[in-house]
């Protein structure tokens, strides 16, 4: 319930504070006062963007705060979520700096517009002629027909299952694209570790074959080099083993002279046989090495394909290889197939919707079982407003798929002459119908939804006479059970008010300022007066408004 409006600094107002009763609270005044002004306010409170012109003072800020009482609202696990505190009287303060900077309080915590949003939804209905209204709103048409087929309880219990069916459905859909996925990776991979299993590579053998290669190449020349070596050393008549060992002969016959030429003469028959040694290795290489072009063919051969493997996997070595080789059958090795998991998904899908199917059909039966009579009621009120050829049908489409609510998509449809063709609300009702049809609907399941504070702005334009008196009895009737706050221009539903403010402009400083004050039960008399005859009232006026308020 919306107790109190603090209006500082904003359009016209310079400031105003408005407490508003617990039941029918009516607004009237001259014409361009600032009635909309005071909405305006409501509409910063509820999240609405604002702009430089809404300063009263452009030196000073702006401050709008609102106090309601939510002991009824169910808001305290909406409290926890956004971490803000919880009390049943909430105050929501805008302020808005002459700067631009906008900041928005609840219980003084700052929060977001989106949080000030998602909030007042739950504590206000602004019914503003020619807005879009949730009566447009095919989910709000549904909300309203659930409520009249008493189908909460039901609804809790469709949804609680339906939020498992959906997070199984999205859980699905992830597995199978990982599944897809997973299949395209494994075939990948498959492919790598194939390609380096059928190559058989051996630890260290780029670098053998590399050495390999670099001698065969170089054959003829190693082979002509050693065998020269072997020749000078030992093979031809000159050969240096040879002369050597003639030189040893004849230290032989000196060497006992003294231990020097003895170590001397040692010494030379040490370097004799080394240098045999050498020779015969010189042979050996020599007679060994020859020129292999098919080897030299193989060699190359298998260096390309490791070569290749190494550019393609972005390492250097044999050894690199084989540690990838290794990490790929780890890989592959652990790869496990979803499809199991993804039928026992798909079951329990099947049984989730078996049940859903159930529960959405009850749902459906129970809405069409309302239908006629909510259909009638609404028709009933409206030809009391003045309507009496208008109609309201309530339609019902099967959908093939499950949705939050079920398996039903409702619409209002509506006509307002005699022959007209049903058609959704938006495109056929103007502001005035629409404004009817809204005061009767949500008069009919005000006791069924939790509708919050309910303002209307003008909801009589366009009606007069009975039609207004009509009007003020439904509102009247609407008020003890919701709060009700109406803006309005006609005698016949001010009447009706348990309190009535009146907005009135004045001049003070060469400025308009748009003020409002609570009537007296008196000046509540006059004023219908003067909206009855005008300024100044007659007495039959005075009269007709005395009866009026009864």
């Amino acid at each position: 319930m919306l107790k109190r409006l603090h209006i500082r600094n904003y359009a016209l107002i310079d400031e105003l504070e408005i407490n508003f009763s617990e039941r029918l609270t009516i607004i009237t005044g001259e014409t361009g006062a600032g009635k909309s002004i005071l909405l305006g306010a409501l509409g910063l409170v509820m999240g609405e963007r604002a702009d430089n012109k809404v300063f009263y003072n452009e030196g000073e800020k702006c401050v709008v705060e609102a106090e309601f009482d939510i002991r009824e609202y169910d808001l305290a696990e909406f409290f926890s979520d956004q971490e803000l505190d919880y009390e049943q009287d909430l105050v929501i303060r805008r302020e808005l700096s002459p700067a631009g900077k906008s900041r928005a309080f609840v219980n003084d915590t700052p929060v977001n517009n989106q949080v000030l949003q998602r909030l007042t939804e739950s504590l206000i209905d602004l019914h503003q002629q020619f807005d879009t209204l949730d009566i447009h709103n095919v989910n709000f048409q549904l909300r309203m027909v659930d409520a009249l087929a008493d189908n909460a309880q039901r609804l809790r219990a469709y949804h609680d299952i339906y939020k498992v069916y959906s997070a199984a459905k999205r859980k699905l859909a992830g597995l199978i694209q990982r599944s897809e996925q997973g299949a395209k990776e494994m075939e990948f991979l498959l492919f790598q570790l194939g390609e380096l299993e059928q190559a058989a590579l051996v630890a260290g053998e780029d670098e053998s074959m590399e050495a390999e290669l670099e001698r065969l190449s170089n054959a003829e020349s190693i082979k002509q080099t050693y065998g020269a070596a072997y020749s000078y050393l030992q093979e031809n008549e000159q050969n240096l083993i040879g002369q050597l060992q003639e030189i040893g002969r004849n230290m032989q016959t000196t060497r006992k002279f003294s231990p020097q030429l003895e170590a001397v003469s040692e010494q030379l028959q040490q370097t004799i046989a080394e240098l045999q040694d050498i020779a015969k290795s010189c042979e050996r290489i020599s007679e060994q090495t020859e020129y292999d072009g098919q080897r030299i063919a193989e060699i190359q051969e298998r260096l390309n394909v490791i070569y290749k493997l190494q550019k393609k996997h972005q390492v250097s070595s044999v050894a690199e290889l084989l540690s990838i080789q290794e990490q790929l059958q780890k890989q592959t090795g652990g790869y496990s197939d979803l499809g199991a998991e993804i039928e026992r998904l798909e079951q329990e899908i099947a049984a989730h919707e078996k049940t859903l199917r159930g529960q959405a059909a009850e749902l459906a039966e129970r809405r069409r079982q309302i239908a006629p009579d909510f259909e009638s009621r609404v028709q009933e009120m409206l030809h009391q407003l003045s309507m009496p050829h208008a109609r309201l049908k309530v339609d019902f489409q099967e959908l093939s798929e499950l949705n939050a609510t079920g398996a039903d998509e409702v619409q209002f449809l509506f006509a307002t002459n005699v022959g007209s063709k049903f058609l959704p609300i938006k495109d056929v009702a103007s502001g005035g119908e629409l404004s009817r049809l809204t005061l009767c609907t949500k008069s009919l399941v005000a006791d069924a939804i939790p509708l919050p504070t309910l303002i209307f702005d003008e909801i009589d334009t366009g009606i007069s006479g009975d039609v207004s008196l009509r009007m003020g009895i439904i509102l009247k009737e609407l008020s003890d059970r919701h709060q009700v706050i109406s803006i309005t221009h006609t005698p016949q539903i001010a009447a009706r008010a348990d309190k009535h403010y009146f907005v009135y402009k004045k001049v003070d400083e060469n400025r308009t300022i748009t003020n409002i004050r609570l009537l007296t039960p008196d000046e509540r008399v006059r004023s219908l007066a003067v909206m009855l005859s005008g300024n100044p009232p007659s007495d039959s006026a005075m009269a007709t408004a005395r009866e009026l308020i009864g």
